[in-house]
Order: C-alpha cells, then structure tokens, then sequence
C-alpha cells in the first residue's frame, strides 16, 4: 500500500489525481502532517509526501531503521513539477515509484542514486537476495574497478559490466556459504523442495525435515523457489505453514502426474493413500533438474514428514522486442525495459544503432546485416540456452513480419520466451493517413523472397474479392518492380478508379512523408521498401485530405 500526505491544497489536489488513478494501490492519510507521516510510514510499503523534502527528511528520520525494511519515501513538490526518491530508492521501491509517480503527474524524477545515475543495475536490484559486500562490490563497478562474475550456477542476469577476473566478486551461488571479504552472494531460486506429509503432521516436523535435508547437503534456505507436493496434500496445514514461514509459493502436481515421474526411491505407501509411488522426490523432478537430497524422512515416531531437493538449472529469457516504426516516442515502456534487462542484444546493425543508448553498460552486443534473420534467431535461441537473458529486436511489431517467427521456429520449451508487442508500419502509417483501418483489413508483403508470387496473388485477389482494405508491406524494390503494379491491377478490377490509396514513407520518422491519392493515380515509381501502401475498400472515403474507412458501410447507402 502507497500513503499519500499532503498539507495544502495544492498538494491535495495532486494527491487526489494519484489516488482516483490508483485506487486499489493508495491510502490517503488526513489530519496533522506528523501523525499521518508516522501512520502511514508504520502501515504502509511505500509513501508518496506532498511536501518541501526539507520538511520531509524531518518527519522520516525519526522512523528510519534499516534500509532493508524502511518504507519507500518518494517527496513531490506541491507544483508536481518532481518527483524525488528520498529513503528505500533501490529496496523500498522509491525509484520505481518516482518514475511512475513522475508519468502521471507529468513530474520528471530525480533520481540520485549511483547506479542509476550512471546505468549499472544495482546489485540489490536484481530480484535475488544479496549477502555480502553489497557497497563496497557495487562502489568498484561504479569507480571502473574489474569485479568478476563467480557463476556456480547459471542464472539470466541484467547486464552488469563484470571482468574475467577482479579484486571484487560477485558469487551466484545457492551453496550455504559466507561472503568473503570483498564479495556479494547472490542466491538464484534454484532449489525446489518436494514435500510429503502424513494428515495432521505438524509445521514443526515438516520445517525440521527441510531445514536439515538442507543443512546437510551445504544449501541455502535462500535460494528455495517453491515447495512442491501432490494435489492432495494442497490443504495440508503443516505443508502449507511450512510454505508461509518460508516464504516461497506451495505448487502441487496430480497424482497421475507424480506417478509417471522416475524416481530412485518408490514407496508403496504413498501409492496406496494418495495414487502415486512417490510424493517428495516426484514433485520435486516433475519439471527436471538435478537430485540433490533424495527422499528422506523427518525425525519423528513415526515419521510424519519426507522431503527431497532437486536444483532446476537457471532457464535463459528470450524476450522478442518490437521497437515501432522508429519514432522514441512510439517505443513502448516495456520494449525499453526489456531492453534495459537484457544482458546480450541480437539484432539488425541498423534497429541496434536505433536503441543503442538506451542499453546498459555491459549489454553484450551481437548485430548483423540485412539477409540474416534467420541467423540472428539462431544465435538469440542458443544464447538464451546458455542461461543469458537476450533481447532480440526487430522494427515494428516483433510478430509481424519480423524477428519473433523465426525466433519461435526455433525455440523449445527449455527457454521462457517474452513477447513485446510494437506499433506496427501499417498502424503508424493509418495514423497518419487518418482511420484507413476503421472496418476489416488486411496486411500482405509483396515480397516473394520467402513467399511464392502465386500464393502472394491468391491473398491479393482473395482480399480483392472480399472487399477489405489492404495495407501492402515490401511493396517494391530495385529487383522487384513489377509485383506492386500487379496487385494494384488485381484489386482495380473489383474497385473504383477513385478509390483512396495512403502511401506513407519512413513513417513517423523525421524524414516521413506521406500523402492521399487514387487507385488510378499511384505511379508504382514513387514507392519504395520504405513504403507501405494503403488501399481502401469500397467504403472508404477521402475526406478533408484524410482516408477514413466506416466502421460500417451505412455511407454506402446514403444519398450523396
């Protein structure tokens, strides 16, 4: 929960916009500034405080404890004018919550933390728990000092600009060690802890069992990323405590599931009361991974507890990012992010050149040239396959004739693949034609390089006969200069001479051009592959300068 503290009207007023877009998120804390301060800073995760950051450090700094558990404390001026992170930038969220802040209001964030200030993801930012050296590591990548990347178990992580070999270490390990000097941990949820419970078997006996499978095999408690056990143990108090007081997530598997799992120790007793040989071990493979503790049994007379561990190796991340048709502003907050978080970049010499200073220092960079597309998605899979969080990008939407196809041809289900959705050609280009796309429609690529002519002309006169508007991607090159006057043929013999055609270039570029014309008036010449190439249906009208297509053909029927 975010609690917003105002003291004047105006800050009332901007806290109330905040409030009415975040309902569910925010509390609004009336009465004396100081006792809504503490109120809020004791009840909630984060606060947003409409007030001079003077008076606020003053009021926070009495509640201040440790920068680990302290409430986020984002401070705007009463003008809206910033948004200013002052306590729990990287752990309470404050950074984050200013920029979010700073989007609604129209506030520009000040964010003054190190890292971000000079684009290093902070080490406690990575979405795993941190031990060790947490300053002086993260001091070092700041200063340029070589800080080497210590890997015992594979894991995508954001770009950080680590060396070979360095004075300082950062360790991704989910083995029950101690920092050395000089050294962060970082634990991977890597561990998945199958449990088997008898009915009534107590939180104490399951967490014991846990706890010293644990202990003895040399591994974290840290690094455990969820309990799993049968469907019919779901409501088992004691497994379900034991899942809480962890705080890891309680996943459960069928019992025909479990029981075509291989295990190295069935048992006839859980085949009998729960339909499947074994519980513990089987839930814990069922998705793969490596036996770390095979099945053993908690101390207890009898034994009401079993538990096994198995480690999953870290799944590399392929996210698929479209990145518009080329304006900054048409890049959507998600593509940036992904890009943000990607440790190595596939992609087109020419997209790459396009989003180049938003990557983080580190970012592996991987480009190619015009023709190898499928080359890039081979090389963006097999990356992700090495356990590395990759982006690979392409213009437009990365699902429409581009990147994510090929991409997707080529993966299995050994990665987790992301899609970024992008603003395609053909809706950059309706925008600014005017509302070409207001009925059906439909987009086809003149080229033939991957697509036979024959099945590209049965598209053409299939839309032709089908009256939809049709959008024309690749429509024409130096060694393709026939196809674009085919296709306009094939839909001229089921529409008017004066049907509007768009013809926009580079859209949303600087350099873009665009302009309305006729089915009979478009010269072939004047477009190119930087062209897309709109035609109307029998519907669609030029009006003031302007293609709109009626979402119903209700004109068609009136008089003129």
């Amino acid at each position: 929960m975010i609690g917003l503290i105002s003291a004047t009207a105006a800050g009332a007023a901007a806290r109330d916009r905040l409030a009415a877009a975040w309902p569910d998120r925010t509390r609004v804390y009336e009465g004396p500034v100081g006792d809504a301060v503490r109120r809020a800073f004791a009840e909630c995760e984060q606060l947003v405080c409409f007030l001079a950051t003077g008076a606020v450090v003053r009021l926070v700094a009495p509640l201040l404890s440790d920068k680990t558990s302290d409430a986020g404390v984002v401070c705007v001026d009463e003008a809206g004018r910033f948004a200013v992170p002052l306590v729990g930038g990287h752990a309470g969220g404050a950074n984050e919550l200013a920029r979010e802040v700073g989007e609604l209001l129209g506030a520009m964030p000040v964010v003054t933390t190190a890292t971000d200030a000079v684009g290093i993801p902070g080490l406690d930012t990575l979405g795993l728990p941190v031990e060790g050296d947490v300053a002086g590591v993260t001091r070092a990548l700041l200063d340029g000092e070589p800080v080497a990347l210590d890997a015992e178990v594979a894991w995508p992580l954001p770009p950080v600009p680590f060396a070979e070999r360095g004075a300082h270490t950062v360790r991704v390990t989910d083995r029950a060690v101690e920092a050395a000097d000089r050294e962060v941990l970082l634990r991977p949820p890597s561990l998945v802890v199958g449990v088997g419970a008898s009915r009534g078997a107590p939180v104490a006996e399951v967490l014991d069992v846990i706890e010293g499978a644990l202990r003895d095999a040399g591994l974290s408690p840290r690094s455990i990323a969820e309990l799993a056990t049968v469907e019919a143990k779901a409501d088992e108090p004691g497994i379900v405590e034991a899942a809480e007081r962890l705080g890891v997530p309680l996943v459960t598997y069928s019992a025909e599931e479990l029981a075509a799992v291989e295990v190295p120790n069935p048992s006839a007793a859980p085949l009998a009361a729960v339909g499947t040989p074994s519980v513990a071990e089987a839930a814990a493979l069922v998705r793969g991974g490596e036996l770390l503790v095979p099945k053993r049994k908690s101390a207890g007379v009898p034994a009401t507890a079993t538990c096994a561990v198995v480690r999953r190796p870290g799944r590399g991340r392929l996210a698929v990012v479209g990145l518009g048709p080329g304006a900054r502003d048409l890049l959507t907050p998600r593509a940036k992010a992904e890009l943000r978080r990607a440790s190595v970049l596939v992609g087109l010499d020419q997209y790459v050149d396009q989003i180049r200073d938003l990557l983080r220092p580190g970012t592996r960079i991987l480009e190619s040239g015009l023709g190898a597309e499928e080359e890039r998605a081979r090389t963006a899979v097999a990356e992700a396959r090495r356990g590395h969080a990759v982006a690979l990008i392409g213009s437009g939407d990365a699902g429409v004739y581009a990147m994510a196809s090929p991409a997707l041809a080529e993966a299995s289900d050994d990665i987790d693949v992301i899609g970024v959705p992008g603003v395609t050609a053909a809706l950059a280009a309706a925008a600014i034609l005017g509302a070409p796309l207001g009925h059906d429609h439909v987009s086809i690529s003149l080229s033939d390089l991957h697509t036979p002519w024959e099945v590209i002309e049965r598209r053409v006169r299939a839309a032709a006969e089908a009256d939809l508007v049709v959008t024309f991607y690749n429509p024409r090159s130096r060694g393709r200069d026939w196809q674009l006057p085919k296709a306009l043929a094939i839909l001229a013999g089921h529409r008017e001479p004066t049907t509007p055609v768009g013809v926009v270039r580079n859209a949303s570029r600087p350099d873009g051009t665009a302009r309305v014309t006729t089915l009979a008036l478009l010269d072939p010449a004047t477009v190119d592959m930087m062209t897309v190439v709109t035609v109307g249906n029998t519907a669609t009208r030029d009006i003031a300068g302007r293609m709109v297509t009626p979402r119903g053909y209700r004109w068609q029927e009136e008089p003129k």
